[in-house]
C-alpha cells in the first residue's frame, strides 16, 4: 500500500509507530526530524495515488482543536474539529482535498493525548458557559478508514466516556467499523455516515465502499446500539435527483429505524476556486463540471440559489414524509437565509 514509511525520529521506539510499520513489511522506512521538512514541500500529483503513496507517522503540532465553520452541525451549539490525520485512501472526484494539499500521501499523527487534552480544556470553558461542545473527526481524512490500523478510537472513547457533557462525531464513507464494534455504545458519541444514490457512489466516490456496504455497516452499528447520523452531501443533480434519493430513504429507514436517527444534513456539491481548477485538470468528462455552477455567496462555486433551494427543500420535503422531525434536519454549509427559508 505504501511505497515509504517516513517516521519523525521522536517517535523511533513508540509502539502506536512500530505497529504500524510492522504492518507494511515492504515499505521502505526512513527516519526524518519533522514531516513538514518533505510532506507537502513539493507538488505531486493528486492522481499519482493512484500509482504510489507514501506514509507519514508524526506529531500533530500547532493548534490541536479548532473552531469548526459555519453550518458545519446542528445550530445551536458550538463546534470543533481536530485533525489525527491528512489525506484519505478514498478518491472522490470533488474531494476538497486535491486542492488543499500539494500531495496525496497519508500523515497520521500519534500524538492523541495531547489532543485529548486539549478537547478536555475546550469542554471545560465550554461547561462554565453552560453549553455542549461537539468535536468532529474527518475533516482532513476519513475518521474511520484506517482505524485498525492506527488504532486511536479506544484513546477517543475513553476520553468521552469520561466527557458526558461533550459530544463525539465520527465522520466516514467507510464500512470499517470493526474496530468501533469493539467498544460499547456511548450517548454521546455518533458515527456519521455520508450516503448519496448508488450511482453516484459509483461515479463520484471513487474506491469508497458502495451504498449496500455502508448500509450494512450502520445495520451493525444501529444493531450493537451505536448512535448514528447521516449526511446527504454533497448532492450532485441530475433529472430524477427526486425519485433517486426517495430509493436512498426508502433503503436507509428500512435498516436503521427513523427514530433512532440522531440528525442529517444535506448539502449541494461545492468547490473553492483552487479545488475546482484541480476538478476540471483531474476528472475533465465528470459530471460535476456543470454550467449551472456559479460564484456563490462564501466565493465557493455551486448551483445558483434558487437551484439550491429547490434541491434541498425537495430533498428535505422527502426526509420530512418518511417521518424525520424538523429540528434533526440542518443544511451544510449554507447561509442563513437560505436555512432558514428551507425550515419554513
Amino acid at each position: 500500500m505504501f511505497d515509504t514509511i517516513f517516521v519523525e525520529t521522536d517517535l523511533k521506539k513508540n509502539k502506536r509507530a512500530l505497529e504500524i510499520i510492522d504492518t507494511f513489511k515492504s515499505a521502505r522506512v526512513k527516519y526524518i526530524d519533522k514531516i513538514e521538512d518533505i510532506f507537502n514541500r513539493v507538488k505531486k500529483p493528486y492522481l499519482q495515488k493512484n500509482e504510489s503513496l507514501n506514509l507519514f507517522l508524526g506529531n500533530k503540532k500547532g493548534q490541536l482543536v479548532k473552531e469548526a465553520p459555519d453550518a458545519y452541525g446542528l445550530s445551536g451549539e458550538p463546534h470543533y474539529y481536530f485533525i489525527h490525520a491528512y489525506n484519505c485512501i478514498y478518491e472522490c472526484n470533488y474531494c476538497y482535498l486535491q486542492g488543499y494539499f500539494n500531495s496525496p500521501d497519508i500523515v497520521v499523527f500519534l500524538n492523541h493525548r495531547e489532543i485529548c487534552d486539549e478537547i478536555e480544556r475546550v469542554t471545560l470553558d465550554c461547561d462554565k458557559k453552560g453549553l455542549t461542545p461537539w468535536f468532529h473527526a474527518g475533516e482532513f481524512s476519513d475518521s474511520l478508514a484506517l482505524t485498525h490500523i492506527t488504532g486511536e478510537l479506544e484513546i477517543y472513547h475513553e476520553l468521552f466516556s469520561r466527557l458526558p457533557q461533550a459530544k463525539l462525531e465520527l465522520r466516514t464513507k467507510s464500512a470499517n467499523v470493526k474496530e468501533l464494534l469493539k467498544l460499547p455504545p456511548k450517548e454521546n458519541i455518533i458515527t456519521s455516515f455520508s450516503l448519496s444514490p448508488a450511482d453516484k457512489i459509483q461515479k463520484n466516490d471513487l474506491k469508497t465502499p458502495s451504498l449496500k456496504a455502508r448500509l450494512v455497516a450502520i445495520k451493525k452499528l444501529v444493531e450493537a446500539g451505536h448512535k448514528v447520523g447521516i449526511h446527504f452531501d454533497p448532492v450532485v443533480y441530475d433529472n430524477d435527483f427526486k425519485e433517486k434519493y426517495q430509493d436512498l430513504i426508502n433503503d436507509l429507514f428500512s435498516i436503521l429505524p427513523v427514530q433512532k436517527l440522531e440528525y442529517i444534513s444535506v448539502g449541494v456539491i461545492r468547490f473553492t476556486k483552487d479545488v475546482y481548477h484541480q476538478v476540471r485538470k483531474n476528472y475533465p468528462e465528470s459530471e460535476l463540471l456543470s454550467s449551472e455552477l456559479i460564484k456563490s455567496f462564501d466565493g465557493k462555486i455551486r448551483y445558483n440559489r434558487p437551484m439550491r433551494l429547490w434541491i434541498l427543500s425537495a430533498i428535505k420535503e422527502l426526509l420530512l414524509e418518511a417521518g424525520v422531525k424538523q429540528e434533526k434536519i440542518y443544511l451544510c454549509m449554507e447561509d442563513d437565509d437560505l436555512e432558514s427559508i428551507a425550515k419554513s
